[in-house]
């Protein structure tokens, strides 16, 4: 409901992917919960999703519906996540805001005159706007870091090959710089939470292509800000 409210406003979802209720009365029944159980995560355009287009805002892949999940799609259901929708890109992807002549013009929801930022431009709105608490962008060269900076949220692009590409639209460009997906979300517990549940077995077992490198949480508190009185006694 809260995504629609949004999408109302800033016009950032691309698609509503079904099966949601059924997904999570499945997991209802798993004993095994995984670690996003019961969570609903947004998904950028280009993402495959079974039953669904990835158009890149591109008309020519309109009539292209996917007959799997990608990989990532496939390990966030495996860990209890539920894939609600899909969100805005500019055509192509190769650029910092966020209209196609598909779906048109996304909006930022802190200041509607602005641009979201792109390409991860739907997923920054529709998070910031509170339509999503997580999603997955994908960045090469600003893509997710650009729409959390223009939105006021946190995001992560992994070290190159972290995560599996597969299954992905590809952009139409060759480019020298590895595209990374990665998590956005409010606060940076939150992106932890999302690598830490995607650097899993199924993944490795998925694409045999990425390092089996589970997340290192003590990696992440080293880098965790001191606070003012532990600064004081440190």
């Amino acid at each position: 409901g809260e995504a629609l409210e949004v999408n109302r406003e800033v016009n950032c979802v691309t698609d509503f992917i079904h099966g949601c209720e059924d997904q999570l009365q499945k997991l209802k029944k798993q004993k095994e919960k995984g670690l996003l159980y019961g969570i609903p995560i947004s998904i950028k355009d280009h993402i495959n999703c079974k039953g669904h287009i990835s158009s890149g805002g591109m008309v020519k892949f309109l009539g292209q519906v996917k007959e799997e999940d990608s990989v990532i799609v496939q390990v966030l259901k495996h860990q209890g996540g539920i894939p609600f929708v899909k969100t805005n890109i500019p055509q192509t992807m190769i650029n910092y805001d966020c209209s196609n002549l598909i779906f048109g013009q996304t909006l930022n929801p802190l200041n509607p005159l602005k641009s979201p930022g792109g390409s991860s431009g739907g997923e920054g709105a529709l998070i910031a706007g509170g339509g999503s608490i997580l999603g997955i962008g994908s960045d090469i060269g600003g893509s997710i870091r650009l729409p959390s900076s223009f939105c006021g949220l946190c995001g992560l692009k992994p070290t190159g090959n972290r995560i599996s590409p597969a299954g992905c639209s590809d952009s139409p460009f060759v480019l020298a710089v590895m595209g990374m997906l990665g998590p956005m979300a409010r606060d940076v517990d939150s992106l932890a939470l999302c690598m830490k549940a995607l650097l899993c077995q199924e993944m490795f077992q998925l694409d045999p292509t990425v390092p089996p490198i589970p997340f290192d949480e003590q990696v992440r508190l080293r880098g965790t800000p001191m606070s003012p009185s532990a600064q004081k006694h440190g």
